[in-house]
């Protein structure tokens, strides 16, 4: 019996997993280009990372007078203005940044970030697309053209960019998360079960696998063991995480016939995150 149809949602994990801004922390380069370029483009992007905003664009600023062809630099400047909300700007940069050169997987996948940002998911998988053609083993774009087709529903094919990502870098999580995601939507639990298993001998029990895993207790009807692995996340650190954990103990409780406590626990969810659609569907069925 499945509480929670397999087609009524999202998973929070995926969506934590997958964040838009992955790959938006910084770039390096590689000689030849002045040293003192190098430096202060590395020590941007750390300054960038930090959060400080003003010190990462005056650094990158020099970096391009030392060397005006520097793409990375640029890149870098671009995710500066990105991040204060100059959307117009930072195109600029990412612009600039791909006329330089575009054989560079960087800059197209800022211009996705950009059009990822503006809401325009069609233009974002466009540049995360141009990305790969470049560099197929460039992990960020890979990451997220597999989100946004995830997003839009189109299962199989997120599940193929997944796969893929398992191929690529076997160490990235997301790969794997993702894939078990895929699989679930796709009603194929025993290959989503294959992967879980292998995600969890590879990473251990990391949250997001636990979340996976406590997932695959649910569709046994397993509840108490459920719940029991899910407990210790409500307290994560990771205030979506925790939202996502506390939704799924609300699945547990429904399916177990504990229809107050699948409330309180769906309305422990809905306080983290009120677009939450299992602990809505919860709070609907425990009424």
């Amino acid at each position: 019996m499945r509480v929670i149809p397999s087609s009524c949602v999202l998973a929070a994990g995926l969506a934590l997993a997958l964040a838009v801004g992955l790959g938006a922390a910084g770039c390096a380069s590689v000689p030849p280009l002045p040293p003192k370029a190098l430096e202060l483009n590395r020590d941007g992007a750390a300054a960038l990372a930090a959060g400080d905003l003003s010190t990462a664009e005056a650094r990158l600023a020099v970096a391009i007078e030392f060397s005006p062809r520097f793409t990375e630099a640029w890149v870098n400047l671009g995710y500066v203005e990105l991040r204060r909300g100059n959307l117009e700007q930072a195109e600029r940069h990412f612009k600039m940044a791909r006329e330089l050169n575009p054989d560079l997987p960087a800059p197209h996948h800022a211009l996705g970030l950009l059009e990822d940002r503006r809401g325009d998911g069609k233009d974002a998988e466009k540049h995360y697309r141009e990305s790969l053609k470049v560099d197929p083993a460039f992990v960020a774009s890979r990451v997220n053209l597999a989100r946004r087709l995830y997003q839009r529903g189109a299962f199989d094919d997120a599940r193929e960019q997944f796969l893929r990502l398992t191929q690529v870098e076997r160490d990235v999580p997301a790969g794997y998360l993702g894939l078990a995601e895929c699989l679930l939507r796709l009603d194929l639990e025993t290959e989503a079960d294959d992967v879980i298993g292998r995600a969890r001998a590879r990473f251990g029990d990391t949250p997001e696998v636990l979340m996976l895993v406590a997932r695959q207790l649910l569709r046994r009807e397993a509840y108490a063991q459920a719940e029991e692995i899910l407990a210790p996340l409500t307290a994560d650190i990771d205030r979506p995480r925790a939202g996502a954990a506390w939704s799924w103990i609300g699945v547990a409780r429904l399916g177990r016939g504990d229809r107050a406590g699948a409330r309180a626990a769906a309305k422990e969810a809905l306080l983290v995150s009120s677009s939450d659609g299992v602990a809505q569907e919860v709070a609907r069925r425990a009424k």
